[in-house]
């Protein structure tokens, strides 16, 4: 006999009122209650109805589960959620990670370690198929009512669990599957959202096996290999985005590495698979894992195929459900050949590096890192500056000082310094609009990625036709080091691309790349930042040209606002 009562819901619309009632019914007898939406004629909330759901727990539960009416249960679900309850009756429990997820990439690791569960990590909390103690059910509810109309529900849940100090597992593999019947919300633009690893025979047992811990997260989304590495050190947690390119550039790993032998230039879900996997290898050994799925404690058919859907995840935004099951095969294969290639990797002598030391948590500090001192180098911006400009120098990287005090959202003229120890004149790099991971949503580009972040129209404040010059933040790191190499005769320098954007052409790109919400024009808004002086002047460092397109570029400073920004103050 449990010492834990489960009170279960399934919550839905009006709209869906079948799907969730052929749920209930497919349950035990009496296991899953139906709760609807409580004003179905209104905007579409997903909130709306999941406080509902968590406000419905029945007299004596001392927890509440609730699920969403598109979601199909394993044959163990209920068996599952009891013992895991009983092993961690204090957490809170999701029992489905998306694919191509940072919560997905850490259930990865778990199917590799063997572990029943492991650890949320600083995303949102999947709400799909989510357990909650009562009383944290219930402060739920009321932290939510606060914030109707805003956030969506699983980054709110992320964002209370944490600040509450709530334990927070995912399950491996999924208890439960997404089955994409429509969107009532507006994620339908997603493509196909499915487990990261969802086996419907799965057995229980063992439930308080656990992984936690991890501060490498290799993963593959909208079409990109990324990587979300841990900042160490005291203090919230928090975390560094990059690309898997970039950090395993970090490794010392040789370049002929970074993709398959006899890869395509035409074929980017293969390269995009192989970066990701590659580097959880790396992970994996590092952490004394099996990339191979032959130690006793690991079972095979999770590990399996927790690996086989790393590229499907991958491409799921832009691709049929056709075309994720004719590639899907032969990029589980091109995973468990990177998977190896990454452990082995791990296991050769790399040249010695100058260890990178943390980033410090104040602003306005001096951060030294390598060869290089950043003034303003314990901000976000300086820490993703200096942690690519690390991973791409290692030991070449030159005495130098990078003043970034002027890339402040209110300098009156955007700029960054760069002071050399044999140079009495410092370069001065006139910047356009800076942004991606680290940077402000107090920005033209920051508010209108804000905005859709929370499905609020994207605003274009000014003239549609007013221009900027958008600067992605790997690229102005780029170029950075494109100075400290060549050492140009030129002084004074435009970071900027071949043209500027206008306001409209960057609100539309934020329609596509972050959530498609309306676009409104305010020609009342005030007007852009004034340039640098010498912005027009310039010429662009030697050999540098913008890589980043405005797609990518807009969907990682999305991620990070939405999982990272909301916890710091941003340069």
């Amino acid at each position: 006999m449990t010492r834990h009562q489960l009170s279960a819901v399934v919550m839905t619309h009006p709209k869906r009122r079948q799907a969730a009632e052929r749920m209930a019914r497919a349950a035990p007898p009496g296991a899953l209650r139906v709760v609807m939406d409580p004003d179905p004629t209104g905007t579409p909330s997903v909130l709306r109805t999941a406080l509902a759901a968590w406000e419905a727990v029945e007299d004596g539960a001392t927890h509440q589960l609730v699920v969403q009416d598109d979601m199909l249960l394993s044959e163990s679900f209920f068996e599952r959620v009891r013992l895991a309850v009983d092993a961690m009756p204090d957490a809170a429990l999701a029992l489905f990670a998306l694919w191509d997820s940072r919560n997905g990439a850490a259930v990865r690791f778990g199917a590799l370690a063997g572990a029943r569960w492991t650890g949320a990590v600083n995303e949102y909390f999947p709400c799909v198929a989510i357990v909650l103690p009562r009383a944290v059910a219930e402060g739920f509810v009321r932290y939510g009512r606060e914030r109707l109309g805003g956030w969506p529900d699983d980054i709110l849940m992320h964002r209370y669990l944490r600040d509450s100090g709530v334990p927070r597992y995912v399950s491996v593999p999924n208890l439960a599957e997404h089955q994409d019947h429509g969107s009532i919300s507006g994620n339908a633009f997603r493509g196909p959202r499915r487990s990261v690893c969802f086996l419907p025979g799965d057995r229980p047992g063992d439930e308080g096996s656990r992984l936690t811990g991890l501060t490498v997260l290799p993963f593959y989304k909208y079409g990109v290999a990324r990587c979300a590495v841990r900042v160490a050190g005291p203090g919230p947690e928090r975390w560094l985005h990059m690309d898997c390119e970039q950090y395993l550039r970090g490794l010392d790993l040789p370049r002929s590495l970074f993709a398959p032998p006899g890869a395509e230039p035409d074929e980017p879900d293969v390269r995009g698979t192989w970066l990701t996997a590659l580097a959880m290898g790396h992970e994996a050994a590092r952490l004394g894992l099996d990339v191979e799925g032959r130690a006793p404690a690991v079972r095979a058919e999770v590990h399996a195929e927790a690996i086989a859907t790393i590229g499907p995840g991958g491409i799921s935004n832009t691709s049929t459900e056709e075309r994720i099951a004719e590639r899907r095969e032969a990029l589980a294969a091109v995973a468990r050949r990177a998977l190896v290639a990454g452990r082995e990797a791990a296991d050769r002598p790399t040249p010695r590096r100058r260890p990178r030391r943390p980033a410090g948590s104040a602003a306005g500090l001096a951060v030294r890192a390598a060869g290089l001192t950043v003034r303003a180098g314990a901000t976000p911006l300086g820490e993703h500056l200096t942690r690519r400009l690390t991973d791409l120098t290692g030991d070449e990287a030159p005495d130098a000082v990078l003043d970034l005090t002027g890339l402040r959202d209110r300098a009156p003229a955007r700029s960054l310094r760069i002071h050399l120890p044999d140079d009495p004149r410092p370069y001065t790099l006139a910047v356009g609009e800076v942004y991606g991971p680290g940077c402000s949503r107090n920005t033209p580009i920051g508010r209108m990625v804000w905005d859709a972040l929370r499905s609020r129209p994207v605003v274009v404040q000014g003239g549609p036709d007013a221009e900027l010059h958008a600067v992605y933040v790997d690229d102005l790191a780029d170029a950075v080091l494109a100075v400290l190499r060549t050492r140009p005769t030129a002084h004074t320098l435009t970071i900027a691309g071949e043209k500027p954007t206008t306001l409209s052409e960057l609100a539309h790109a934020v329609h596509t790349a972050v959530r498609p919400v309306p676009v409104h024009i305010d020609p009342e808004a005030p007007e852009l930042p004034t340039p640098h002086p010498d912005f027009a002047e310039g010429p662009r460092p030697p050999g540098w040209t913008p890589a980043t397109g405005h797609t990518k570029g807009l969907h990682a400073f999305a991620q990070w606002l939405a999982y990272e920004g909301t916890l710091l103050t941003v340069v």
